[in-house]
């Protein structure tokens, strides 16, 4: 867990750089240049202009569209991060024998942890990364999105039900919006685990109620629209995460009555 953090702060480091390698006050068009402005910002901004075009000029709608666009490019890593998920959590009691057999500190003994460690998640089918990559994946994706909006002014002035996009929702509903349906998707993720489970997991049960304070306070603070993005995300996450694991509980139940 502590080498995923470290892995997230340093990839959240290097992409604040690379986001304000660029100027917000400047237009994007064209004849932008840079890496970050030609792969990124430049078809993304495209994208939302082709889509509100397609539907009366309606920015909103079009950020909506195509945040699920994007969620269902995602869905194949978003379905590894359930299955892996699910993998972690019923591995839990094996995975606490191998620590104990192997408590001690010194260097053999924590080579042979980390070695059967590894074994059994390969075992499994856990990745201890999977959890990670959907979020490491839509950073760049969520820093392109601020940029589209900040630096298209069409985007960036056009309001949308209750707010502008370009700026923070006045009445927070956005924010605690994209809270709620955060903590709702974590805890869809915990589901069919027991107290006993999630005792060895704290790192899960600390995302729990990380995740969605963190998610909120961002919302409150940046554009509306970003706000939006995590909204329809997150709700288009929780439906995927239902429908996801639904056979999988439904296998578990199976195995375990088989069991008995």
């Amino acid at each position: 867990m502590r080498k995923k953090v470290l892995l997230l702060m340093a990839l959240t480091v290097v992409l604040g750089l690379l986001s304000g390698c660029t100027q917000v006050d400047q237009d994007i068009t064209s004849e932008s240049t840079g890496i970050w402005n030609v792969w990124f910002v430049y078809p993304l901004h495209m994208l939302i202009k082709y889509v509100a075009e397609t539907f009366n000029d309606s920015y909103g709608l079009s950020i909506v569209i195509v945040t699920i666009l994007i969620r269902l490019v995602l869905l194949p890593l978003n379905i590894k991060q359930l299955k892996s998920s699910k993998a972690m959590q019923d591995i839990q009691p094996e995975l606490q024998k191998v620590r104990e057999k192997y408590s001690s500190k010194d260097a053999n003994t924590q080579q042979q942890l980390q070695k059967e460690t590894m074994e059994l998640f390969q075992k499994n089918g856990v990745n201890p990364l999977a959890g990670c990559l959907p979020l490491i994946v839509q950073m760049p994706i969520l820093i392109a999105f601020y940029h589209a909006i900040m630096r298209t002014a069409a985007i960036k002035e056009h309001s949308f039900l209750w707010f502008q996009l370009g700026e923070p929702d006045p009445y927070f509903i956005l924010p605690i919006v994209a809270a709620g349906a955060t903590f709702l998707q974590q805890k869809l993720m915990m589901a069919g685990t027991n107290t006993t489970q999630n005792s060895m997991m704290p790192q899960m049960t600390m995302m729990l109620y990380m995740m969605p304070v963190m998610i909120g306070v961002v919302a409150i603070f940046f554009p509306s629209a970003l706000a939006l993005y995590w909204v329809v995300g997150n709700i288009f996450m929780v439906g995927q995460t239902l429908i996801i694991r639904r056979p999988m509980m439904k296998d578990k139940d199976a195995q375990t009555g088989g069991n008995k």
